[in-house]
């Protein structure tokens, strides 16, 4: 068995170092008169499907039989108001703030007790698919979120006969149980915005004033990463595939990038059916520092719908939609008013049967990881040969903004910011990351590459030129020259796209950069906390300058 949910009675003692304060709290609510359990994605269905805030469209889900789910299933909205994103100054973590964790707990245990007097829905699910790591999730929330969970019981794997059995079997974790308490109706004076308060070393979390569904998923996927994390896994936000070569060998590659920045398109790319594809995930996943194998912990796609019109094959895959418009077709059919017509931010819980290739696990080592960059002082591809500096870029990853988050009003979306490898979900110190990345670059032998797939100064790099420079990598044909006169770090030779050393304002450009992500590390040692960088970073990213 894998994490703990049950336990003798000779261990349930104050010094059990799986409970704390606000587990506790959360837990004991789940357990309530007031609290009905689903069982099923049927249960989940049919509950959502009643739900006042459903929209049931004429769209009929694929393959319902393998998802447990009725014959005539239909794709269910639901849409929020003003919130369509993700709200990060939410987020709090215990131990952060001491003084303020005394305040929270007592609003945690107020929050909890309101809930109480109505009625709540409770579910579990398995985050990990595969034997060698399997996490057991359990999600509370209050009637009229029936849409929420039944996303959350499909994005995740729920327990089922197939996957109880591989649970009972799968290597046990020194942990407990994830379990999250969500109300999105809460509302509190100090936390206009909401919470998201999290105690990372208990797999505790609880989502107030919340009601957009990827601070579900995402608060999941947190506890998850964690864990692994700490168990010797890289955590990772992005999406791996791997390229079966003519030679019958393989190459696992990796694509780190915020929503928006591409990750997903690199993932899913057939690449014209030149070689075999398999997809391990685009979004969630860990890689092992002992054999560098890694593990899909989502069996479902959180996808966005911008860029699928009603009549796009992927539609076809949809299960329940959020934020999306609903119009009529020429039958008279509800169907999707997709591409972001509504607002920014369209999602999607989208079948794991859209990608026929998909897998849980790859049992071969991975060879490379690109970093997904919106920098325009980079050329389309930059390889980074060395260690440190692979580890420092991932760290200092550079790109911009999407509509997956809420930002505060006149934030500028075009600036670019810096969100270490990818990953605003972290929950530890960032050295930690740091340092596993380094151990795979430095002891697993893995390649790294800068992508960018946003402008080269002013020309815009297409889709057709960053999946051709990595093909060209794939199949070892790539060619590299050096990025002026910064040892360890080349550019790939892309017509159209060279960098010229001799123009001044353009090494300006590329300094500033560089800078920017100095001065990025500064400003963050010195103000302590998660984002801590070791010294050998900066003195890395101040060589290059030098």
């Amino acid at each position: 068995m894998s994490t703990k949910e049950t336990f003798q009675k000779s261990e349930i003692r104050k010094d059990n170092t799986i409970f704390s304060s606000l587990r506790s709290v959360i837990e004991t609510a789940m357990y309530g008169n007031n609290v009905k359990n689903i069982s099923s994605t049927s249960e989940a269905y049919k509950l959502a499907l009643n739900s006042p805030g459903t929209i049931v469209t004429d769209l009929l889900v694929k393959y319902p039989e393998k998802l447990g789910l009725p014959d005539g299933a239909k794709v269910l909205v639901e849409n929020g108001g003003a919130i369509v994103g993700r709200t990060a100054v939410a987020r709090r973590i215990v131990g952060n703030n001491k003084e303020e964790d005394v305040q929270l707990a007592s609003i945690a245990r107020e929050a909890v007790y309101q809930g109480s007097l109505t009625e709540r829905y409770k579910a579990s699910a398995y985050v990990g698919l595969d034997k060698k790591f399997m996490i057991k999730a359990h999600l509370s929330v209050p009637k009229g979120q029936e849409n929420n969970v039944y996303s959350w019981l499909l994005n995740f794997q729920i327990t089922n006969d197939f996957y109880n059995d591989m649970y009972s079997n799968s290597h046990e974790i020194d942990a407990g149980d994830i379990f999250i308490y969500s109300d999105p109706y809460w509302k509190h004076p100090d936390y206009p915005l909401g919470l998201a308060y999290f105690d990372t070393d208990h797999n505790a979390a609880i989502i107030l004033g919340l009601n957009y569904f990827g601070e579900l998923k995402k608060a999941t996927l947190t506890l998850a990463w964690g864990t692994a994390h700490r168990i010797g896994f890289a955590s990772c936000h992005g999406g791996q595939k791997k390229f079966t070569l003519p030679n019958d060998t393989n190459y696992v590659s990796a694509f780190f990038g915020l929503s928006g920045s591409g990750k997903s398109t690199l993932t899913h790319a057939k690449h014209n059916g030149k070689y075999p594809i398999e997809v391990l995930h685009d979004d969630a996943f860990i890689i092992s520092l002992t054999d560098g194998s890694s593990i899909a912990l989502e069996p479902a796609y959180f996808d966005k719908t911008q860029d699928y019109p009603s009549d796009h094959e992927e539609v076809d895959y949809f299960i329940t939609v959020q934020n999306v418009a609903v119009t009529l077709d020429n039958l008279n059919n509800k169907v999707l008013l997709t591409e972001d017509v509504r607002n920014g931010n369209g999602r999607t819980v989208k079948s794991r049967f859209s990608t026929p290739n998909r897998v849980d696990r790859f049992e071969e080592p991975i060879n490379a990881i690109y970093w997904i960059m919106k920098d325009d002082s980079l050329p389309p591809v930059i390889k980074v040969d060395d260690p440190i500096l692979a580890a420092s870029f991932g760290a200092t990853l550079a790109t911009k903004r999407s509509t997956a988050e809420r930002l505060k009003e006149g934030v500028d979306m075009d600036k670019l910011v810096i969100v270490p490898y990818a990953n605003p979900f972290r929950v530890y110190p960032l050295t930690e990351d740091y340092e596993q990345f380094k151990h795979l670059f430095e002891v697993n032998g893995i390649d790294c590459y800068i992508i960018n797939t946003g402008f080269f100064l002013d020309k815009k790099i297409t889709p057709s030129v960053t999946l051709n420079s990595i093909e060209a990598i794939v199949e070892a044909k790539a060619k590299f020259n050096s990025f002026g006169d910064i040892k360890h770090l080349s550019y790939m030779n892309v017509e159209g796209y060279e960098p010229d050393f001799d123009n001044e304002s353009y090494k300006q450009l590329v300094h500033e950069r560089l800078q920017m992500r100095v001065d990025h590390i500064i400003e963050k040692n010195e103000a302590g906390g998660l984002d801590v960088l070791p010294d050998e970073v900066l003195a890395a990213m101040k060589k290059i300058i030098k």
